[in-house]
């Protein structure tokens, strides 16, 4: 076994990021917009400039107001709002409602492999969760998935930024080169905690948001790349 593989084994703090890493979460925004788009049935625009226009509004909106459904509401809402070139109306803001039911209602689904792993990885490792989004929302997710037993602390955060990993590092008192961030998102997991020291962990997603999407150094050894959650059972 190699020295870095053997360093691996040894205790290390992993940190999980949750949404569509622990599990599915942006595959169910995808299907509302994709019925949100198909509810437009604008008379010159296809779906895809549609959709670019919807990723600048929730880019703006991100900035100025955060994540989570009711902001991504407000996105839906605007972009409904600049195309039709006046304010919703009552019945269209009710449809918009109707269609985003799905975020509401859906049911936190575990990715594969998930629960197994974490139950071998908590009797090796000290487990953290850093989640970014809305306190309530996210919170709720944390109590519905069943996984929280595994991890010494969980935390919501407005943004994942290099501040956010360092305040992250002195609220827990561990050294930055023994931990590991684990997740799916380029620009919220992988970069900024690179950035403050930490190493990290890609495990890509099909359904990653197109806003966290960012170009990683294929050259950084401090990035381990792998295929799927189980496999993290092969290093840690």
């Amino acid at each position: 076994m190699a020295a870095s593989e053997t360093s691996r084994r040894q205790a290390q703090v992993l940190i999980f990021d949750a949404d569509d890493t622990l599990w599915e979460n942006n595959v169910v925004f995808e299907r509302v917009i994709d019925d949100f788009l198909g509810w437009l049935d604008h008379p010159t625009l296809d779906r895809v400039e549609i959709r670019t226009i919807l990723d600048d509004i929730e880019r703006a909106n991100t900035v100025a107001h955060g994540y989570g459904s009711k902001v991504f509401l407000r996105s839906l809402g605007d972009c409904l709002e600049r195309l039709r070139e006046r304010p919703a109306t009552d019945a269209e803001r009710k449809e918009i409602d109707r269609l985003a039911l799905a975020l509401v209602e859906h049911r936190v689904e575990l990715m594969p492999g998930v629960a197994d792993a974490l139950d071998e990885l908590a009797g090796r490792h000290e487990l953290l969760v850093l989640t970014k989004g809305e306190q309530a929302e996210q919170q709720r997710k944390l109590d519905a998935c069943g996984l929280l037993h595994h991890f010494g602390a969980a935390h919501i955060v407005a943004e994942k930024d290099v501040d956010t990993y360092r305040w992250l590092v002195r609220e827990h008192g561990f050294e930055p080169a023994r931990a590991w961030m684990i997740g799916n998102s380029p620009k919220s997991d992988i970069l900024p905690a690179r950035a403050a020291g930490l190493n990290a962990v890609f495990i890509p997603n099909e359904n990653t948001w197109v806003l966290e999407n960012d170009e990683l150094d294929p050259t950084d050894t401090g990035v381990l790349r792998l295929a799927a959650f189980r496999d993290l059972l092969d290093h840690f």
